[in-house]
C-alpha cells in the first residue's frame, strides 16, 4: 500500500514505520509497525513522529499491519464522505 515519494501524486500513505529520523532522513531501517502520512490532513513525511501534532500522531499510528490496513481504508472512506458531503476536513476518529 506505499505509494510513490512525496511530489508524486499520492495524498495518503501507509508506510512501515521508520526506527528514526535525523535532519529529515531515516536511521537505524523500520520497525514492524506501520503509519499513516496523510499529506491532506498536514502531515509531513519528512518529519518524525516525536515532530507532528497530537492530531497527526493520532492519525499516523502506530499500527501492526492488518489494523493499519484497516485504518487506511478507513481514513481514505473519511476524505471521500467529508468532501462529497461538506467539502471541509474535521478531526477523523477512527481509533
Amino acid at each position: 500500500m506505499t505509494v510513490g515519494e512525496p511530489g508524486h501524486g499520492w495524498g495518503v500513505v501507509l508506510r512501515r514505520q521508520r526506527a528514526s529520523i535525523a535532519d529529515g532522513w531515516p536511521e537505524g531501517g523500520c520497525t514492524d509497525t506501520f503509519e499513516i502520512i496523510c499529506c491532506d490532513c498536514g502531515d509531513d513525511p519528512g518529519l518524525d513522529y516525536r515532530e507532528i501534532s497530537p492530531r497527526l500522531q493520532l492519525i499516523r499510528g502506530p499500527y501492526p499491519l492488518a489494523v493499519g490496513v484497516a485504518a487506511y481504508e478507513k481514513h481514505i472512506e473519511w476524505h471521500e464522505r467529508a468532501a462529497a458531503e461538506t467539502n471541509c476536513r474535521p478531526t477523523p476518529s477512527y481509533r
